[in-house]
């Protein structure tokens, strides 16, 4: 097979999710896929604009070449034809890609895997423990991403097929993906944003894929934006993920929205810093009975003023106020013992980042 990419520079990118809406009119329809190839980021990692809801840089998957090669980030299942083409244009066949890994499974990271599995289908398939079970009977993750989004669901992101139970491999903190001789992907459990959510360090190019975990940065906006949607927002957890992912020295950052940052450790006490005000912020609206997505705006809001107004469109579809609010919120709630029965329920992952 021939796993050639486009030399290119990584775009500083990435955002969480939730926001009702959808594709402005700035955005390249995902039919147009052919326009935007797999770029090489760094030797033996390409990049893959997924083009969730048509639009470019919001959503990347990653290609770690090999012996073994594995892809990292499916996209939603409404980015599947993308993602399938841009994988034949590098010359991969049903047989040759060994492993399909994704961070965590919000459907704009991982509602391609059951799609993904059938077309490739020697690929593991490598998933935080917490999230396995969605993967194989994602009835319920549906389910509850059809409650939160209704229309928008089928619209934006799509479903999640399943994937056979054999086909999955859970990832325990520190277990490596082997790619070839002398390079694998390491495990970082990384809660916070999602209970569910895993970073992948490359042992080769340094390059640690983040997922949600340090935010969302896309490049049209330049702003970093913490990701803390519900259910499962934990700050404790998610400073303690920035501080795991700190310790592996990695010498780049791969955004989910979007691209590779450098200067990792100044983007990593960023992202504490920048998580940290929103709490603070969103803590004193709850303790005062304020609307927590109103503060959120009011202070951070002009943060991304004199950008054009379809960026800022993009970003509160992937990463809106009103979705992290309500992270916010049941964080709070679940601290304080307030809304005790609704935090410990059955409540199942919604889709965004």
């Amino acid at each position: 097979m021939s796993l050639t990419g486009e030399p290119g520079h990584g775009a500083p990118g990435g955002p969480g999710h939730g926001g009702a809406g959808g594709p402005g009119n700035d955005h390249t329809l995902a039919g147009e896929a052919g326009d935007l190839p797999p770029v090489e980021i760094a030797p033996g990692v390409l990049q893959v604009d997924t083009l969730l809801g048509g639009w470019q840089r919001m959503t990347a998957g990653y290609l770690v070449t090999g012996p073994a090669p594995v892809l990292v980030e499916t996209g939603s299942q409404s980015s599947v034809p993308v993602l399938l083409a841009a994988l034949e244009r590098l010359g991969l066949g049903p047989a040759d890609l060994a492993g399909v890994a994704v961070t965590h499974i919000h459907l704009d990271h991982a509602g391609g895997v059951g799609d993904v599995a059938r077309a490739f289908p020697a690929a593991t398939v490598y998933v935080h423990p917490r999230g396995a079970r969605h993967l194989s009977d994602p009835t319920r993750l549906v389910s509850s991403a059809a409650r939160v989004y209704g229309p928008l669901l089928d619209s934006l992101y799509g479903r999640l097929d399943p994937t056979p139970a054999e086909r999955l491999h859970v990832l325990e903190d520190g277990a490596e993906i082997r790619v070839g001789p002398g390079r694998t992907l390491t495990a970082v459990d990384s809660p916070g944003h999602a209970k569910h959510h895993v970073g992948l360090h490359d042992s080769e190019s340094g390059i640690l894929f983040a997922g949600d975990a340090v935010g969302v940065r896309l490049p049209d906006l330049g702003v970093l934006r913490p990701a803390t949607p519900p259910p499962d927002f934990d700050l404790d957890q998610a400073v303690r993920s920035l501080h795991a992912f700190a310790a592996r020295r990695p010498r780049g950052i791969a955004l989910a929205h979007y691209g590779l940052l450098g200067d990792p450790p100044t983007l990593l006490e960023e992202a504490e810093a920048t998580l940290r005000a929103w709490a603070e912020t969103a803590t004193r609206a709850w303790q005062e009975g304020d609307d927590i997505a109103t503060a959120l705006e009011r202070q951070f809001g002009p943060d991304t003023a004199g950008i054009a107004p379809e960026h800022r469109e993009k970003l509160e579809i992937l990463n809106g106020f009103h979705s992290n609010a309500a992270g916010f919120r049941r964080w709070l709630e679940t601290r304080n013992g307030a809304g005790a029965e609704r935090a410990t329920g059955t409540a199942e992952p919604v889709p965004g980042s």
